[in-house]
């Protein structure tokens, strides 16, 4: 079942990450908008995607990974420094879910205090992120 639940780990991985892309760039586009039709549509916007695609995404990359962490990793897990790394790695990730998700209340509620060059900032995390992770799960170098 092992190569199952990777192939299934990647994707949902995928699925959150397009989610944790845009979701940002949805902020950035509502944070310049003055209309309230388009900040309405914004609303709807980011709410369906933060919570039918990103956080299911999420959540089923968290379920596949620590059944492979549990199923083929946690008996070598003091040797394998490069994953302590990439769970460190992912602890950030999900703050910055979450934290995602406190900015869509923010703006759900018209309580956003950042402007779009913030948002486009903040917009970069998850692909340093996403670089780190990949290449620590490819190339487990220590």
């Amino acid at each position: 079942m092992g190569t199952w639940a990777k192939a299934w780990h990647l994707i949902a991985m995928v699925t959150w990450f397009a989610g944790i892309f845009y979701l940002p760039r949805l902020f950035v586009y509502h944070a310049m908008t003055e209309d309230r039709t388009s900040i309405e549509r914004f609303k709807v916007m980011e709410r369906k995607l933060y919570y039918g695609i990103t956080t299911p995404g999420m959540v089923v990359t968290m379920g596949f990974g620590f059944w492979m962490l549990y199923d083929y990793a946690w008996a070598a897990w003091g040797s394998m420094m490069w994953l302590q790394v990439k769970l460190v790695l992912l602890a950030i990730l999900l703050v910055y879910h979450f934290y995602c998700g406190k900015l869509l209340n923010d703006f759900k509620h018209d309580r956003n205090t950042r402007s779009h060059v913030w948002y486009r900032w903040f917009n970069e995390v998850p692909t340093v992120l996403l670089v780190a992770i990949v290449i620590l799960a490819v190339r487990k170098t220590f």
